[in-house]
């Protein structure tokens, strides 16, 4: 019976008026089926998951490993991909992003408390390692709008986060020291402090980065990641970032980011360069000794003064004579100090200077050849030299370079918050930043932003008791501080 049925069905499935129909419907339902297939998976899922938390869901129940699961995760959580659906996508960064960031920064509640913000910093400077106020400050403001951190790092420092918590991780950072320096500018807001002063605009820098954090908290729904913010002391002396790397400020970032004030540049004018920026720098003390003696009896005395004399001149072959006059460097003898007895050959003569180059080769090859300088030249006049390089002081900067990826990405940004018209590849200057130490360790950019107005007096170079800066360009700063790292985010960690 059963041989007979088969046989009957085998006669008219393969039959060749019946066969072909068949078998076409068979792969039309198959299709439906494995098109439908996700979506009757994905409505499954929401049934089990989304009422209560309590009810079984024996369909998604795999091995142990957890293979075949779809996690769900709260909003504020690392997403986790499930193999089951895609994972995903990122949303397109639009020109409406950037406006909106520099609109939120632009409001007028925004500008006037960036400008209390900095005002309160400039009349209570603190240099390096004793910026307790302005850490506290920092941290109220932090407070405010609910965004964690850790405090201390590197004495008075902090590294406040905003964000998912999770991967990828990008930074930003402020320097918060002021220069024992008087200012001599007179205005309401002058220093409170005598013999210091913000007179290289950190006090804005720190006003921007927490304008930043406003921004960025405002916006932290939409995040792709983790935003680090750094408030790091003594920038000006003490290499405070190499003490913040010290302590954790880099942990799992992947790059980061800094702004500094420039009298060069029109208010909001942004520049950088990919490649090096700024130079390494470092700077060195010699002792030459020879042997004391009346000067009207010279050959009774071992001359360190003529010994140094020479030491200084032939110091200025090394750039000369011995660099690459397309790899810019400097030697220059800053201090000569032999004594103020007119009529006595002095014992000792010490003399000292700073060095400064755009590569970690050139800057060492530097240090190596100032010793070897001063020692054999003092040798040659019967005097012996000793040479410190302040390295146990930590007073030695590497070069600033820029990746040029990261550069790429702040032009990106500046170009679409400012314009292009307001953008520019600046030149490499001389002068040294600790950023410098950030940069070694991940992939970073330095740039500057504008501060000069010259119908305000704001002209003047850092490190003068005249600096000063035009305000206007705080909520710029904050609204490109926080687009650098939500843009970074969306689109390249």
């Amino acid at each position: 019976m059963h041989l007979y049925l088969l046989s009957s069905v085998s006669l008219f499935l393969f039959h060749p008026s019946i066969a072909v129909p068949f078998i076409a419907l068979l792969s039309s339902l198959l299709e439906m089926v494995l098109l439908l297939y996700p979506f009757l998976l994905l409505l499954f899922t929401v049934n089990c998951h989304g009422g209560n938390s309590d009810l079984d869901c024996p369909f998604l129940e795999g091995s142990s490993s957890g293979a075949g699961y779809l996690v769900v995760k709260e909003s504020n959580a690392t997403n986790v991909s499930s193999p089951l659906l895609p994972p995903p996508t990122r949303r397109s960064w639009t020109q409406d992003d950037s406006d909106t960031i520099l609109e939120l920064a632009r409001r007028r509640e925004t500008v006037d408390w960036l400008k209390g913000l900095r005002r309160r910093i400039h009349e209570n400077p603190e240099l390096a390692y004793e910026e307790v106020e302005t850490s506290r400050l920092i941290r109220d403001e932090l407070d405010r709008m609910d965004v964690n951190y850790r405090f201390p790092m590197a004495e008075t420092g902090l590294k406040a986060s905003i964000g998912t918590g999770g991967p990828p991780f990008v930074a930003i950072r402020a320097d918060m020291d002021a220069l024992p320096i008087q200012e001599a500018v007179e205005w309401e807001h002058k220093s409170k402090i005598p013999g210091k002063m913000h007179a290289c605009g950190h006090d804005a820098h720190v006003a921007m980065l927490i304008g930043a954090a406003k921004i960025l908290k405002t916006r932290e729904h939409i995040l792709k990641g983790t935003v680090i913010l750094l408030f790091q002391p003594a920038e000006e002396a003490g290499v405070g970032a190499q003490r913040m790397i010290e302590d954790g400020a880099l942990e799992n970032v992947e790059a980061i980011f800094a702004v500094h004030v420039s009298h060069e540049h029109p208010t909001s004018f942004i520049g950088s360069r990919p490649g090096p920026l700024l130079a390494g720098c470092g700077f060195f003390q010699a002792v030459i000794s020879g042997k004391e003696g009346r000067a009207g009896n010279p050959h009774h005395s071992v001359d360190p003064i003529l010994a140094a004399s020479a030491a200084v001149i032939s110091l200025q072959n090394i750039v000369s004579r011995e660099a690459n006059p397309m790899d810019s460097q400097v030697v220059s003898v800053a201090s000569f100090n032999g004594g103020d007895n007119l009529d006595m050959i002095p014992e000792s003569v010490v003399i000292g200077g700073t060095f400064r180059a755009f590569s970690n080769a050139s800057f060492y090859q530097l240090l190596q050849r100032i010793e070897e300088v001063i020692v054999e030249q003092a040798s040659v006049y019967r005097c012996t030299a000793t040479v410190n390089f302040f390295e146990k002081e930590h007073h030695i900067y590497p070069p600033t370079v820029n990746d040029e990826e990261m550069y790429e990405h702040v032009k990106k940004v500046a170009v679409d918050l400012v314009g292009p018209e307001n953008f520019r590849v600046v030149p490499p200057m001389m002068g040294a930043e600790d950023f410098s130490f950030y940069s070694e360790v991940v992939p970073a950019a330095f740039f500057y932003i504008g501060v000069r107005n010259e119908e305000l007096g704001s002209i003047h170079t850092g490190h003068s008791p005249y600096f000063m800066i035009d305000e206007d360009v705080l909520p710029t700063g904050a609204a490109v501080h926080a687009a650098i790292a939500e843009r970074y985010l969306n689109e390249i960690g």
